[in-house]
């Protein structure tokens, strides 16, 4: 087992000198630069942007910004201090509809507020003392979830090759990862060769910031393209699929970065496994099915422009989905903090 530890390479949200201090996720991996934040609206804004983005990382970005917005409203009348907090966290929820864990934060923080019995004036400490044990317990989730895919990641007579997609590491956490963190711990344990990082279009976050962290960590690494994989797997490069999730219906649907489908498919198809890592509060169980998911449409300028080079004739239409379904019966696994789970079982969770 790999015991958790704050020694690691990156934090990307922090609180520090009464401040939000954020990396910027946008620069890497050319610069690496921070935010600093004191009001919730400079969070809105950096949810929205992609300043911070991924997975629980967005959630406790939100929570923090929860607080900001707290020490700002100026009532001490319960209702109409619940009715601007609400209105706060509603907007932050908004700005990136598909991420459970944002919403999850949100509401973490909302539900406290709601059943405290505290004057308003004592409410915003509470807000911060709760949104720094959400940062606290999602490491420690995150470590559960490494130590968990340890025990359910092939055997093999040579160290692993293991195949990421998007970035669900510790830019995309509270410092340590799901996806990638089933890596951190397969390094640290001595059973991974390599990872091979697919660059996922349209915004190279694998190619960008998983890539990144590895480096950080003298993890060996192979950036491929997207259309590659396949390939990779036929060429009996590939042990296991790792991949995270935005959100997972309760039959175990999983909506996640475009181009996950596309690998579950292709991992069937050579008989890999394909797990899907991710806390537990990634499971929506008021959602049943995929059916009942809406697919979020993202700026075309994502696909036709690289920095100042367009790639393509403006004129042409485009089909910029952020993300895809990947129905359960094509995954192995849910690693999760309680275990690894099969997609018929999640309801036991519930």
């Amino acid at each position: 087992m790999v015991e958790p530890s704050l020694e690691t390479h990156v934090f990307p949200v922090i609180w520090q000198d009464d401040q939000v201090v954020l990396i910027d996720q946008r620069q890497l991996p050319e610069q690496y630069g921070i935010v600093s934040i004191r009001r919730y609206e400079d969070i809105i804004r950096a949810l929205k942007s992609r300043i911070v983005q991924g997975g629980s990382a967005l959630g406790i970005a939100a929570a923090y910004g929860l607080y900001l917005a707290a020490r700002e409203i100026p009532s001490d009348d319960f209702a109409a201090f619940w009715e601007r907090i609400e209105a706060i966290g509603d907007q932050m929820k908004q700005t990136r509809p598909d991420k459970e864990n944002l919403r999850w934060g949100v509401d973490q923080i909302l539900a406290l507020v709601h059943t405290s019995n505290a004057p308003v004036a004592e409410l915003p400490a509470q807000i911060l003392e709760k949104a720094q044990a959400l940062q606290v317990e999602d490491f420690q989730i995150c470590h559960a979830i490494g130590d968990h895919g340890l025990e359910v990641l092939p055997d093999s007579p040579e160290h692993l090759t293991l195949f990421t997609h998007c970035n669900h590491g510790a830019l995309a956490t509270s410092g340590y990862g799901t996806s990638l963190g089933v890596v951190r711990s397969a390094w640290r344990a001595g059973r991974l060769q390599r990872v091979f990082a697919g660059e996922t279009r349209p915004n190279l976050q694998g190619s960008r910031l998983t890539a990144w962290e590895c480096v950080q960590e003298n993890i060996p690494v192979t950036i491929v393209t997207d259309s590659m994989a396949a390939h990779c797997m036929q060429q009996g490069f590939i042990h296991a699929v790792l991949v995270g999730a935005d959100r997972i219906a309760a039959n175990g649907d999983t909506l996640n970065k475009i181009g996950t489908y596309g690998l579950a498919l292709a991992a069937k198809a050579h008989d890999i496994p394909f797990f899907v890592a991710a806390p537990t509060s990634t499971i929506d169980f008021d959602l049943a099915t995929s059916q009942e998911i809406t697919i979020t449409q993202h700026d075309p300028e994502e696909i036709y422009r690289f920095g100042h080079t367009v790639a393509s004739p403006q004129t042409a239409t485009f089909y910029n989905p952020a993300v895809d379904v990947t129905p359960a019966d094509l995954i192995t696994a849910f690693i999760t903090e309680k275990g690894a789970i099969a997609p018929t079982c999640l309801r036991d969770l519930q």
